[in-house]
């Protein structure tokens, strides 16, 4: 199967670094949360994840309305996507995802 879109973005400096997609069009610092003993101020991870997850979730919900017989709007469907980060319980870390 070939792949209807890819795209590349080039993350330097980790939590603490810069993300920059080849197109240019993303290009954004990152800071750790203070939250996490960082000194925010920038956007995270958690935050980009969280932004991609509500919008594919969102297209998806869209996408399968586009059949029905009532037609949902784009500007209809709005979803809140909560990403956490937690303790897994072996010295690493989890991603929790939560809709609405």
């Amino acid at each position: 199967m070939s792949a209807l879109y890819s795209t590349t973005v080039n993350a330097i400096g980790g939590r603490n670094g810069t993300v920059k997609s080849t197109d240019g069009l993303l290009d954004l610092r990152l800071a750790m949360p203070d939250s996490l003993g960082g000194k925010g101020g920038a956007t995270n991870p958690e935050q980009l994840f969280a932004a991609a997850y509500g919008a594919c979730f969102g297209n998806a919900v869209i996408h399968v309305n586009r059949n029905k017989q009532h037609k949902i709007q784009d500007d209809d469907v709005e979803v809140a996507a909560t990403v956490g980060l937690e303790s897994n319980g072996s010295g690493g870390f989890a991603l929790r995802v939560k809709t609405r």
